[in-house]
């Protein structure tokens, strides 16, 4: 499969999702094609190092950034800030 380029603000918003703790890597996966593994590559790129490992820290085994991890609780996340 070929990759596609993505635009600057595609980019930031996979960051700005990757960062929220109740953005699964399932719903970027949805909205922009990126599995798990080239989300975790593109933040290494986009990042600087010590940012990148913080990050990484904080998400492994998180399951809220996991769908098949999180609580039957946990609702789909709208953030206030998107469109409705």
């Amino acid at each position: 499969m070929q990759k596609r380029a993505l635009s600057d603000q595609e980019t930031d918003r996979i960051v700005e999702m990757a960062w929220e703790d109740r953005t699964t890597f399932d719903a970027i996966e949805m909205q922009f094609g990126l599995n798990q593994q080239a989300v975790i590559e593109l933040m290494r790129t986009e990042m600087k190092a010590s940012s990148f490992r913080m990050w990484r820290k904080r998400t492994h085994g998180r399951s809220s950034k996991h769908a098949a991890l999180r609580s039957d609780d946990i609702t789909r996340f709208k953030c206030s800030s998107r469109r409705q």
